[in-house]
Protein backbone atom coordinates (compact mmCIF):
# COMPACT_ATOMS: atom_id res chain seq x y z
CA UNK A 1 0.00 0.00 0.00
CA UNK A 2 1.53 3.24 -0.97
CA UNK A 3 0.87 6.42 0.83
CA UNK A 4 -0.12 9.95 -0.53
CA UNK A 5 3.70 10.79 -0.96
CA UNK A 6 5.16 7.47 -2.70
CA UNK A 7 4.56 7.58 -6.41
CA UNK A 8 5.08 4.28 -7.47
CA UNK A 9 3.71 1.08 -5.65
CA UNK A 10 7.35 -0.71 -5.53
CA UNK A 11 8.08 -0.58 -1.71
CA UNK A 12 10.50 2.52 -0.72
CA UNK A 13 13.96 1.18 -0.32
CA UNK A 14 16.96 2.92 1.81
CA UNK A 15 19.42 4.59 -1.26
CA UNK A 16 22.75 3.39 -1.05
CA UNK A 17 22.12 -0.11 1.17
CA UNK A 18 19.79 -1.30 -1.73
CA UNK A 19 20.75 0.98 -5.25
CA UNK A 20 23.68 -1.09 -6.47
CA UNK A 21 21.59 -4.23 -6.71
CA UNK A 22 19.05 -2.60 -9.37
CA UNK A 23 18.44 -4.78 -12.28
CA UNK A 24 20.05 -3.51 -15.74
CA UNK A 25 16.96 -3.25 -17.10
CA UNK A 26 15.01 0.17 -18.18
CA UNK A 27 12.99 2.08 -16.13
CA UNK A 28 11.57 4.97 -13.98
CA UNK A 29 12.80 5.82 -10.28
CA UNK A 30 11.81 8.21 -7.18
CA UNK A 31 13.89 9.91 -5.09
CA UNK A 32 13.16 10.88 -1.45
CA UNK A 33 14.34 13.38 0.56
CA UNK A 34 14.58 12.65 4.57
CA UNK A 35 10.74 13.82 4.91
CA UNK A 36 9.72 11.37 2.09
CA UNK A 37 8.97 14.47 -0.12
CA UNK A 38 9.80 13.70 -3.85
CA UNK A 39 13.03 15.33 -5.05
CA UNK A 40 13.32 13.70 -8.30
CA UNK A 41 11.46 11.57 -11.24
CA UNK A 42 13.87 10.03 -13.62
CA UNK A 43 14.73 7.40 -16.18
CA UNK A 44 16.96 5.07 -17.43
CA UNK A 45 17.71 2.68 -20.13
CA UNK A 46 19.74 1.03 -17.55
CA UNK A 47 18.57 1.62 -14.31
CA UNK A 48 21.68 -0.52 -12.96
CA UNK A 49 24.18 1.38 -14.82
CA UNK A 50 22.19 4.96 -13.56
CA UNK A 51 22.56 3.83 -9.54
CA UNK A 52 26.11 2.65 -10.01
CA UNK A 53 27.42 6.16 -11.09
CA UNK A 54 25.18 8.11 -8.79
CA UNK A 55 26.21 5.85 -5.87
CA UNK A 56 30.18 6.27 -7.28
CA UNK A 57 29.97 9.37 -7.98
CA UNK A 58 27.80 10.60 -5.14
CA UNK A 59 24.81 11.97 -8.01
CA UNK A 60 27.79 13.39 -9.66
CA UNK A 61 27.93 16.07 -7.40
CA UNK A 62 24.27 17.02 -7.88
CA UNK A 63 23.77 18.85 -4.43
CA UNK A 64 20.33 18.87 -5.15
CA UNK A 65 20.23 14.85 -5.51
CA UNK A 66 22.24 14.27 -3.07
CA UNK A 67 19.35 14.87 -0.22
CA UNK A 68 18.74 11.35 -1.30
CA UNK A 69 17.35 9.10 1.60
CA UNK A 70 15.40 6.80 -0.41
CA UNK A 71 13.75 5.97 -3.61
CA UNK A 72 11.20 4.00 -5.30
CA UNK A 73 11.98 2.23 -8.76
CA UNK A 74 10.15 0.36 -11.66
CA UNK A 75 11.08 -1.18 -14.55
CA UNK A 76 8.88 -0.11 -17.77
CA UNK A 77 9.90 -0.51 -21.34
CA UNK A 78 9.79 2.96 -22.34
CA UNK A 79 11.05 5.34 -19.61
CA UNK A 80 11.22 8.14 -21.03
CA UNK A 81 7.25 8.16 -21.70
CA UNK A 82 6.16 7.13 -18.23
CA UNK A 83 8.51 9.65 -16.82
CA UNK A 84 6.90 12.41 -18.76
CA UNK A 85 3.75 11.02 -17.52
CA UNK A 86 4.92 10.87 -14.22
CA UNK A 87 5.97 14.40 -14.17
CA UNK A 88 2.74 16.03 -15.63
CA UNK A 89 0.43 14.25 -12.70
CA UNK A 90 3.20 15.53 -10.28
CA UNK A 91 2.77 18.69 -11.96
CA UNK A 92 -0.74 18.36 -11.74
CA UNK A 93 -1.41 17.57 -8.27
CA UNK A 94 1.46 20.17 -6.89
CA UNK A 95 1.23 22.70 -8.85
CA UNK A 96 5.08 22.35 -9.61
CA UNK A 97 7.70 19.80 -10.76
CA UNK A 98 10.20 18.38 -8.35
CA UNK A 99 12.45 20.32 -6.92
CA UNK A 100 15.62 18.30 -8.95
CA UNK A 101 13.93 18.02 -12.45
CA UNK A 102 13.19 21.83 -12.05
CA UNK A 103 16.78 22.62 -11.76
CA UNK A 104 17.75 20.08 -14.55
CA UNK A 105 16.21 22.25 -17.01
Amino acid sequence: MKTNMELLDEKVSVWVQSAQFVKAKPGVYVLYDKNLEVIYIGESENLQKTFEKYVDQDFEDNSCKQKTRTYQRTFVENPKEKQKQMLEEYEKEHGKIPPCNAEDN
